[in-house]
């Protein structure tokens, strides 16, 4: 499938907002270079249909795109946050919207935290919080938070110092996993990291 047939895909998604349970999935860096099925020299396969269907496991509606190479990461949140008001406006519960991102979409995931400012919003940052993200000047997440990491990840790890540089958040819970896949843990559409999340987004959030 190509890139132009999933941004089409994604199209005909948006015009049917208003259903409960509606998740966000912002890709790493990777498909903005290689596409919809990049493969990575060190960890493989980056399965990103087999991911959207994983989250739509429990009957969400998934939103995902493919962003062009070379996307910037403020103006992107920008215009997500602009999708999730609308959303809102449309008669979608905040509480029933999530926004999952993994690694540069994750490091999106949180501007758009900082920048819709809705404190029932829920957010997944999957590989998210690289050491400039967590130091990044003027970020003040929000809402109901969930952080998965890989101990054996060398380019993004906990949340927490990020967290806790502001009191805004609803709720927050982080899990590390250790599955020894580094940052290619989050490739496949993994049991360790896709059941808690799942849970989570039906709301354990304990």
């Amino acid at each position: 499938m190509t890139n132009k047939a999933l941004i089409v895909i994604c199209s005909l998604l948006f015009s049917d907002l208003a259903i409960a349970e509606t998740v966000f999935y912002l890709h790493g860096r990777i498909i903005e270079v290689e596409g919809v099925q990049p493969v990575h020299e060190r960890f493989g396969l980056y399965d990103y249909l087999g991911t959207l269907e994983a989250l739509r496991a429990n009957g969400a509606t998934v939103i995902a795109e493919v962003r062009p190479a070379d996307t910037n990461v403020v103006e992107y949140a920008g215009r997500v946050v602009e999708q999730i008001e609308d959303l809102i406006a449309s008669g979608e519960a905040a509480g029933n919207v999530t926004v999952v991102g993994f690694s540069k979409g994750g490091a999106i995931a949180i501007y758009v935290s900082s920048l819709l400012k809705n404190p029932e919003v829920n957010f997944v940052f999957l590989a998210s919080c690289s050491e400039w993200i967590s130091s990044a000047p003027g970020l003040s997440v929000n809402g109901n938070i969930l952080s998965i990491f890989e101990k054996s990840d060398t380019l993004a790890g906990s949340c927490k110092q990020l967290v806790q540089r502001n009191s805004e958040i609803s709720s927050f819970h982080e899990i590390k996993l250790s599955t020894g896949r580094g940052h290619g843990a989050f490739y496949l559409p993994r049991k360790a990291w896709v059941e808690p999340l799942l849970s989570w987004v039906k709301g354990d959030q304990e």
